[in-house]
Order: structure tokens, then C-alpha cells, then sequence
């Protein structure tokens, strides 16, 4: 009696930890999806942004060929209007 009652136990401590290991798996497995798909986002959004800097950049160069493009750039911050001071590149030469 005393012997089934500790395989009885064990059997079912067994199962609980087999369901234990199928349930931790699964998490782990879905985590690693999301993760995947998280990653695969901040490289289309760093891809977006190198792309978007290197507009921006292009668009101030030409800016400095056609001043006409000036009012667009600064209604997007790109650069300071008329009656705003120039950069601090200037103000920190001593």
C-alpha cells in the first residue's frame, strides 16, 4: 500500500511536470516569434530613418544651390529661419 501510494505521487508529479515543460515551450516559442517580428520592425523603421537623414541632408545642399527651397525646410525644421540665430556651430568658436 505504502509503495503505491509514493508511485502514485511521483507519477503525478511526473505529469505536472511535463505539462510544466509543454507550457514553459510554448512561451518561450511565442516570445521568440514576437521578438522576431519586433526585429524585423526597428529594421524597416532604422532603414526609414537612414532614408529619411539622407533626404533631408540632400535637401539642405541643394538648398544652399536654390534658396528657393528655404521656406519649406524651415517650415520642417530642417533649418533656422530668417530671424532665428544661426547655429551653435558658430558660437562655440572662442
Amino acid at each position: 500500500m505504502k509503495n503505491n501510494q509514493l508511485t502514485t505521487i511521483l507519477l503525478g508529479l511526473l505529469t505536472l511536470s511535463a505539462l510544466a515543460s509543454v507550457v514553459l515551450c510554448w512561451l518561450y516559442i511565442s516570445s521568440t516569434r514576437d521578438l522576431r517580428a519586433l526585429q524585423a520592425q526597428v529594421g524597416f523603421i532604422n532603414n526609414n530613418r537612414s532614408i529619411m537623414t539622407a533626404l533631408a541632408n540632400d535637401a539642405v545642399e541643394y538648398s544652399k544651390r536654390n534658396p528657393d527651397i528655404d521656406p519649406i525646410l524651415v517650415t520642417v525644421g530642417l533649418k533656422a529661419g530668417k530671424g532665428a540665430p544661426a547655429s551653435s556651430s558658430k558660437s562655440s568658436n572662442p
